[in-house]
């Protein structure tokens, strides 16, 4: 899978390493990959609207019991 640009993670990542966190990176036909930068070889692909709905859901709150 041909990336169209390099991976990216948020500014909220933690940890002193620098590998706590997921990042994520466009492809050249539009797909959204995600992985953890602790195993970058494991990666996730979706589509721009589904990561979409995922963040507004996370914003509101509907995952916060998965965390507890």
């Amino acid at each position: 899978m041909q990336m169209s640009g390099a991976w990216r993670k948020s500014s909220y990542s933690a940890g002193t390493q620098g590998n706590e966190c997921v990042e994520l990176a466009a492809t050249e036909s539009g797909a959204i990959c995600l992985r953890e930068s602790d195993d970058p070889r494991a990666v996730l692909t979706t589509t721009p609207p589904l990561l979409a709905a995922f963040i507004r859901a996370a914003k509101a709150g509907e995952f916060d019991g998965l965390t507890e």
